[in-house]
């Protein structure tokens, strides 16, 4: 990947104080073959899943993924190829799951060129391109072989201390996709709990695109925690209950383990028979959002992963699955 041409001269974009909401298609409009697409939350938690799941039956391809640590969004890509480029310090399941199958066979067969990085390194890259500078010191890949995964890296003596440094490139994402717990009309977001790389990610991107639990009025969001992301930063916004199911989303509802067993059985098996067994039930066969949720299970589940706020015993009761992976 040429981070270079990544760089723009021009400024971003700030995007007006008008009302921005949308649907869920419309969002992932702004989302084209070839884009560099920076996906928030992490791990299990907070991935904003129903746009993905849109860009995927919309057919876009050819896309760059950067992110640092990251679960089951990235893996979804891989499985339905429209990635061709990743730039992610971590993609797997953890102690739970394990590999991510779908992004390893992608990256093994060459489907997917990997360019493993490390999560501070992505931070500083962001970071340089929210206060418009070409590239970031950093010492965090030193004596590793990340360098040599990315050529267009650099040293310098550093004037002050005759330190070696590593220079590393802005990343300047053509599209950043979050999901929140609340927002409002405007694309004012509210996020509670880490943000991950969110912020820095809204502010570097060309173009934000979000999902959230609820839109509220702007005085209801201040009184929920506050603007984490301010309006002229987002370009989007679409009120999407459920959004990063099966992932979590604190306060609404807990990681869905039963499902993210189902879902990595599938990748296990390979591509044609995740095709058939995830892919067709869950993604193309459902229309829009209100049809996912049907076909995970309606109330039932939604009540299911509510449950964790009732106590430890009803949260623990979660993690517990027949499924075998």
């Amino acid at each position: 990947m040429n981070y270079y041409s990544k760089i723009r001269k021009s400024p971003r974009p700030v995007h007006p104080s008008l009302d921005k909401r949308v649907s869920v298609d419309d969002l992932v409009s702004h989302v084209k073959n070839g884009d560099l697409v920076a996906v928030g939350g992490g791990l299990s938690s907070r991935e904003p899943i129903a746009i993905l799941r849109a860009l995927i039956r919309k057919g876009v391809n050819d896309l760059a993924v950067v992110g640092s640590a990251h679960g089951i969004d990235i893996d979804l890509l891989c499985g339905a190829g429209v990635v061709s480029r990743s730039l992610e310090s971590y993609v797997g399941f953890e102690q739970d799951f394990g590999l991510a199958n779908n992004f390893r066979r992608a990256c093994e067969t060459g489907d997917v060129k990997m360019l493993d990085t490390c999560c501070y390194t992505l931070v500083q890259q962001l970071r340089a391109a929210v206060m418009g500078l070409p590239f970031m010191p950093v010492r965090s890949v030193r004596g590793t072989d990340i360098p040599s995964l990315h050529p267009e890296y650099a040293t310098m003596q550093c004037p002050y201390t005759g330190e070696e440094l590593m220079l590393v490139p802005a990343l300047e994402p053509d599209v950043g996709i979050i999901h929140a717990q609340y927002g409002d009309a405007q694309g004012n977001l509210c996020i509670e709990g880490p943000p991950v790389a969110d912020v820095l990610v809204a502010k570097a991107s060309r173009t934000v695109v979000a999902s959230v639990e609820q839109i509220v009025s702007t005085e209801r969001l201040r009184e929920l925690g506050g603007v984490s992301i301010p309006y002229f930063y987002v370009t989007a916004v679409a009120e999407v209950p459920m959004g990063a199911h099966p992932t979590a989303c604190y306060p609404f509802y807990a990681y869905d383990r039963r499902h993210t067993a189902q879902y990595c059985e599938a990748a296990r098996r390979g591509n044609k028979a995740f095709r058939e067994t995830y892919l067709d039930p869950f993604v193309f066969n459902c229309a829009d959002h209100a049809q996912y949720l049907e076909a995970i299970g309606g109330a039932a589940t939604k009540q299911r992963l509510a449950s964790w706020s009732d106590g430890i015993d009803s949260w623990k009761s979660l993690y517990q699955t027949e499924a075998s992976v």
